[in-house]
């Protein structure tokens, strides 16, 4: 789960045009009343706009202290709380129930099993209270897309190729300089299956995060699920 070194310094500016997440997830953050909770906090990207939007302290957990390191000059920056946390997602456990857990940047992506993304929808509802939000966003496989990239040198935004396992459901992102960031894709049903197995209840289903219908056409899910 750790995030490759050769990743985490070049996150930013990876990172960089990803912004359509964010008045997404403080729109969730501001409605929950309670605890908030970021999953694969990363440098801190969502987190810190969540933390200044609502006046609040964010839980950030990730596997990599090189993100954590980050996320904690960019909060001090902002002059934001974060608390942020090595550990697994997977063995989520907090002091208190949450009102809203979070996991943008399709990062569930990088845990490689079904098994696994069990155990964190099973933590995630044990540490929710009745009520809370769970809420995360996922890619909706194209085999054209792969078809497209598959062993392609991509320029932006870092150098790098982008190979498909298909068999395994895997997508490889390698870095020119060297480190490999993997991704095990799901389709719809499974997350869905994830969600029952859970106990959650699924609130909305978009096909982006401007809340359009996801349709056939769509090529993001982006999910609101609760605790009973």
């Amino acid at each position: 789960m750790s995030w490759p070194e050769a990743f985490a310094v070049g996150y930013a500016d990876w990172s960089a045009q990803m912004t359509e997440d964010v008045p997404f997830y403080v729109e969730l953050a501001c409605q929950a009343d309670g605890l908030l909770v970021e999953l694969a906090v990363g440098n801190g990207r969502v987190a810190i706009p969540v933390a200044r939007e609502t006046g609040r302290r964010v839980v950030g957990i990730d596997s990599s202290p090189a993100m954590l390191e980050q996320a904690r000059g960019g909060a001090a920056e902002a002059g934001v709380e974060l608390d942020l946390r090595l550990g697994d997602m997977r063995d989520l456990e907090l002091e208190e129930p949450a009102a809203l857990v979070y996991c943008p940047a399709r990062s569930l992506l990088h845990l490689p099993t079904w098994a696994d993304r069990r155990r964190v929808f099973e933590r995630v509802a044990a540490t929710l209270r009745p009520g809370g939000r769970f809420a995360w966003n996922a890619f909706a496989f194209d085999h054209r897309i792969a078809a497209r990239l598959d062993g392609q040198l991509q320029d932006g935004p870092l150098p790098h190729t982008i190979r498909y396992a298909v068999g395994a459901n895997r997508i490889d992102i390698v870095l020119d300089g060297g480190g490999t960031s993997s991704l095990w894709w799901a389709t719809k049903n499974e997350w869905l299956g994830l969600i029952d197995t859970a106990g959650l209840e699924i609130e909305a289903l978009y096909g982006g995060f401007d809340r359009t219908q996801l349709d056939d056409d769509s090529r993001e899910y982006v999910f609101i699920t609760r605790r009973p």
